[in-house]
């Protein structure tokens, strides 16, 4: 083991942070506290105030003007009494990213002093540089004015930092033109679509009282942990998030022994620090536990409404990387940041509510009689399968290009998994009517003091991209770096769209039962190829699906050339969740990504293998030629042995570098296209194939260099050094 390498192993592990007040405060007491909420509002504003916030952020009525003022004032104060010196205007641009630009309360005053001001101009609007944020070709270079638009929907909280505190206030970003440059404009628009379509379908069903439908997720997020010293030493982690070298330990999760198993005393204290951070936040963290891969790791919240679930998500992204560093961690959200092994993903909850608590894909105990019930999944499954491309479009990146379709996440090939019940209900439902539903009934387990088991009317499937889970759906393809925002955007606009066409079919009167009856069949019987309730890795589903004519979208590049469609964005523009131009910029914005990650791992393979690896392979080399030359000059012993393994690396030094050269000029010719799909072609088409090849050779030589000489960190310490 190299000397750096050896320091890491020797220094690890021997010191476990404490977690500030665990015992001495329970959860409950810090809940929120960060948060400005309920609780918070009415202490800091008045009843009147109070009331005409609640009434937008909990029905959805359009903000009171007239109370800017004052809500910032009391906002003010309750952030002044929690130590904080700046605010600033929290959003979500184009990157992936959160954004913030501090501004201090403090004004100066004649006598030389100074007061803390901050009034409702200043909460309602902002004005960052709009010019530097991914555009999509909507804002130039010298277009520079932006605008932050306050959310009063998802609630303002305080980021506690070593040294102070900041009122962090989430809001919407747009261009001076209105444009949205952002992610979340888009998804409270779609939200707004949705509830617009669900209550019209919810007023044929009798419930005239219902004003809202909100959309509602728990987005559950997978994480890797490594020690922040092997990290340093590992430059494709720090430049990409992914190790574009490594070799397969001897040990990986084929003992299936980490999942679920018992979770280290270090990485709990980490877990329990983080769970701490996010319940102050407001953030309803529900469960911890070790994951499929080794140093892999998840946590799944309550669920939340979609827009505020969203926010909620970018945080917890935030938090575990910073909390990591804490603990002398690293965390990797990187959808395969370790080649081999199990991936990350982000497995999207995804359910429709209204604003009296009614949740419309909760099938009761007789799912067949509940029509409206029925009409809603109906509408789900319409819309996955007529816009199956458009939700691949909403999970795509070079990310999660390694990961979809792998023993670890569902195929690119959109499906939906009913189970046993409900599938028996739609067929019922195809040939005209629904008149009874499988139960679950008990688990007899043949042990006198376990008590039966209630089992639940169906499976699980792991391997569907859109499964049905009891009372809602599980969108499972979605990567572990992506915000959520985008994918539920496109998941809301398609589901309005389906409701819209069956509300229209229902709101032409007549008998109501024949009239449903009607629909769902012709509904079931257009798109019922889309259902699958088997297993999504198998060679013989890729082969029905393709007989079925359902799309299979393997890699960004795929998914992105089917975005232009002008179907898709006629969509977007009849619900106004996107523009034309704005549905245009986001493709751009895209393409670009793309093209930008893969050309810093592109190069990164460039400069490591060539400064860091092939150095340590001649090394080697060099000192197998030595011995070999030294011993020969002292004894007369046979050293064929000794040659061939000379010859071996010689030839792997030889073959790493032409592989380099080749991917280095691939490189240059790939970024020669005329246009970014021509450019983002030419990455996945030869740029990546010869990084494989690259890593192909690398990796293989480091299980011949002498370990004393590998530069880089390997899989079996990164992974199983605590």
């Amino acid at each position: 083991m190299s000397t750096a390498r050896k320091k890491i192993a020797l220094s690890l592990g021997k010191e476990v942070p404490p977690v500030e007040e665990y015992k001495a405060q329970p959860g409950q007491a810090i809940y929120g506290s960060l948060v400005f909420n309920d609780a918070a509002q009415k202490q800091f504003l008045s009843k009147d105030v109070y009331k005409k916030l609640r009434a937008t952020t909990l029905k959805g009525e359009p903000l009171d003007p007239s109370i800017a003022d004052q809500v910032a004032q009391g906002m003010k104060e309750w952030a002044l009494a929690h130590g904080a010196s700046h605010y600033t205007h929290w959003f979500i641009p184009m990157t992936g990213l959160t954004a913030e630009k501090h501004d201090t309360f403090l004004e100066p005053t004649n006598e030389g002093g100074a007061i803390a001001e901050f009034d409702g101009k200043t909460l309602v609007k902002g004005e960052p540089d709009a010019s530097s944020f991914p555009s999509g070709g909507t804002r130039a270079t010298f277009e520079a004015r932006g605008y932050t638009a306050w959310d009063p929907t998802s609630p303002a909280f305080i980021q506690e930092e070593v040294n102070g505190a900041t009122l962090t206030i989430p809001t919407a970003f747009v261009s001076y033109t209105g444009e949205a440059l952002d992610h979340k404009v888009p998804l409270l628009r779609s939200i707004e679509a949705l509830s617009t379509q669900a209550i019209r379908l919810l007023r044929v069903f009798g419930n005239k009282t219902a004003k809202r439908v909100f959309t509602t997720m728990g987005p559950e997020q997978e994480y890797f942990l490594i020690d922040r010293k092997y990290y340093e030493l590992r430059p494709d982690l720090i430049a990409g998030g992914r190790s574009l070298f490594g070799a397969a330990p001897y040990r990986g999760q084929e003992l299936e022994d980490h999942y679920f198993g018992a979770i280290r005393e270090r990485i709990l204290a980490y877990m329990m620090d983080l769970d701490r951070e996010l319940w102050r936040l407001g953030i309803p963290c529900k469960t911890r536990h070790n994951e499929v891969a080794p140093a892999q790791f998840e946590m799944a919240p309550i669920f939340e409404k979609s827009s505020v679930a969203a926010d909620h998500n970018m945080i917890v992204m935030e938090l575990l990387r910073r909390i990591a560093l804490r603990h002398d961690l690293v965390c990797l959200l990187h959808e395969k940041p370790f080649a081999g092994i199990n991936g990350s993903g982000k497995h999207n909850n995804w359910s429709m509510a209204t604003d009296e608590g009614e949740n419309l894909l909760e099938p009761g105990k007789t799912p067949h009689a509940n029509a409206q019930f029925l009409a809603f999944l109906v509408a789900t499954i319409s819309a996955v399968d007529k816009y199956a491309e458009l939700l691949r479009i909403g999970i795509s990146g070079p990310g999660n290009d390694h990961r979809l379709g792998a023993n670890e996440a569902p195929p690119a090939i959109m499906s939906v998994f009913l189970g046993e019940q409900l599938q028996d209900i739609v067929d019922q439902l195809e040939k005209g009517g629904a008149s009874g539903s499988k139960s679950g009934g008990t688990m007899e387990l043949g042990v006198s003091v376990l008590p039966p088991l209630p089992k639940d009317a169906t499976d699980r499937n792991r391997t569907s991209p859109f499964a049905f889970t009891g009372n809602k759906f599980e969108f499972r393809a979605v990567g572990s770096t992506a915000p959520i925002y985008w994918p539920n955007t496109i998941l809301n606009t398609i589901v309005a769209e389906s409701i819209d066409r069956i509300a229209t079919e229902l709101e032409k009167g007549g008998d109501l039962n024949k009239t449903l009856a009607a629909v769902l069949q012709k509904e079931i019987k257009e798109h019922k190829r889309v259902l699958f309730n088997g297993n999504g890795y198998s060679k013989e589903w890729h082969e029905e699906a393709q007989k079925r004519g359902l799309p299979n979208l393997k890699t960004t590049v795929d998914s992105l050339k089917a975005m232009p469609k002008k179907e898709y964005k006629a969509l977007f523009e009849k619900y106004k969740v996107l523009t034309e131009r704005e549905y245009d910029s986001r493709e751009e914005i895209m393409w670009e990504r793309y093209v930008k990650i893969l050309n810093i791992e592109a190069n990164a393979t460039v400069d490591i293998a060539r400064n860091q690896i092939l150095p340590a392979v001649l090394a080697y080399q060099a000192k197998l030629a030595h011995t070999i030359t030294s011993t020969a000059a002292v004894v007369k012993v046979s050293q064929k042995g000794q040659t061939a393994l000379l010859e071996n690396v010689a030839k792997g030094g030889n073959d790493l570098f032409e592989s380099i050269e080749i991917l280095d000029g691939l490189i240059d010719k790939a970024n020669e296209g005329s246009s970014l799909h021509q450019v983002a072609a030419s990455f996945k088409d030869s740029v990546v194939p010869a990084m494989n090849k690259v890593r192909e050779v690398a990796d293989w030589l480091e299980t011949m260099v002498d370990d004393e000489l590998w530069p880089l960190p390997k899989y079996r310490e990164m992974l199983f050094q605590y």
